[in-house]
């Protein structure tokens, strides 16, 4: 599977513009702030649906216009071409097609074209909060386990209605138990399917994850990822009876899936603490190569890799190990992103494979693109 075409209109900087792809290696060079990040978002969003980066897909709005879309053509290894568009007008609902049909769930679009983007931005997985990392797991899984997917939404749609139940308790000077234990039972049930999954995601995760970093980080560093779970110990039913007088006094639920986290360790140390920022980001890099790699080998095919400004804080040593790396035939398509035309240049002047170089933002001339 590759991206063969991409036309967006009225996305982020773009007016519009039509890019036609390699089925390899795809290099997008300029300037910081022409756009080379804000086209791999758009590649991102024919997968996942929404932006990599804004929460609100209102702010990918060009500015001054009123909506934007985005038409991206796949083709399959069997020959099929696949069209997915993605409208998106002020003040009104996401619209995503796939061959000219909407979806009724934008859930059912997901792992359909699987997509892995390494970015900068990776760093916050080990430096920020418990979420983002929660976030990434469970949009791992997403990807080729559907019923991960609607576990996972129905338990944070159980989790609102029980929050909002505590804090209108509060609120009203009464408590109803009964009518919390009704949210209880499916925060337990889904809870459990889903916090079995990660444990079991990540025992078959963690060997490719170690694996590609003994390739760019040295064999001589051991690493590990822990899953740190509050019902590792005990049941989730005993887990909400212990916890109930602490969120009636929190007024929001303070036990469940929705509080693990992954720890990530550096011989034997936290990587956040005592990994310097090439050990962390070649931490970083390893989780995501190793989730293409899981990802192939559940799906049967290779998802699309986009590399964003991934030379910053790797040594000459370290880029030139995963640009071998993923130039290989185990990867599929890849995008990548650089400042420099020239590196970009001198690296592929080495290989023979198939790639093309686009120079952002693209020339007034008909020569946006060449080989």
């Amino acid at each position: 599977m590759y991206l063969q075409k991409i036309v967006l209109t009225s996305f982020k900087n773009y007016q519009q513009e039509e890019f036609i792809f390699s089925d390899k290696i795809n290099c997008f060079v300029g300037n910081n702030g022409t756009g080379k990040t804000n086209l791999l978002d758009a590649i991102h969003y024919l997968s996942f649906c929404k932006s990599f980066f804004s929460a609100l897909d209102s702010l990918n709005i060009r500015h001054g216009d009123d909506f934007f879309a985005l038409h991206g053509t796949f083709e399959r290894d069997a020959g099929t071409r696949e069209l997915i568009q993605c409208i998106q007008k002020k003040n009104q609902r996401k619209r995503f097609l796939l061959n000219k049909k909407e979806y009724d769930r934008l859930s059912d679009h997901i792992g359909n074209f699987p997509l892995v983007m390494i970015s900068p931005y990776d760093r916050d997985l080990i430096n920020d909060g418990s979420e983002l990392r929660r976030r990434y797991i469970d949009s791992v899984i997403s990807q080729f386990d559907k019923i991960y997917l609607d576990d996972l939404i129905h338990y944070n749609k159980a989790l609102a209605q029980r929050n909002y139940l505590l804090r209108t308790f509060v609120e009203n000077g009464f408590f109803d138990e009964e009518a919390l234990a009704v949210w209880d039972e499916q925060l337990i049930r889904r809870g459990q399917a889903v916090g079995l999954k990660r444990e079991c995601f990540l025992k078959k995760f963690i060997p490719v994850f170690r694996h590609f970093f003994s390739l760019i980080g040295g064999e001589d560093e051991q690493v590990d990822i822990n899953y740190i779970s509050q019902v590792s110990n005990s049941t989730y039913g005993e887990c909400f009876r212990n916890a109930l007088q602490a969120d009636r006094t929190a007024q929001y639920t303070t036990v469940g899936i929705h509080k693990d986290d992954l720890d990530f360790i550096l011989d034997g140390f936290p990587v956040k603490k005592f990994g310097s920022q090439g050990q962390q980001k070649s931490f970083v890099v390893a989780i995501k190569l190793a989730q293409f790699e899981y990802t192939c080998q559940i799906k049967g095919f290779k998802p699309i890799l986009l590399l964003d400004d991934v030379f910053d804080k790797l040594d000459d040593l370290r880029v030139a190990q995963l640009i071998q790396l993923v130039s290989k035939n185990s990867f599929g398509q890849v995008f990548i992103t650089d400042t420099s035309e020239q590196r970009i240049r001198s690296i592929f002047d080495a290989m023979e494979i198939d790639h093309k170089i686009f120079r952002i933002p693209v020339p007034c001339t008909d020569g946006s693109s060449e080989n």
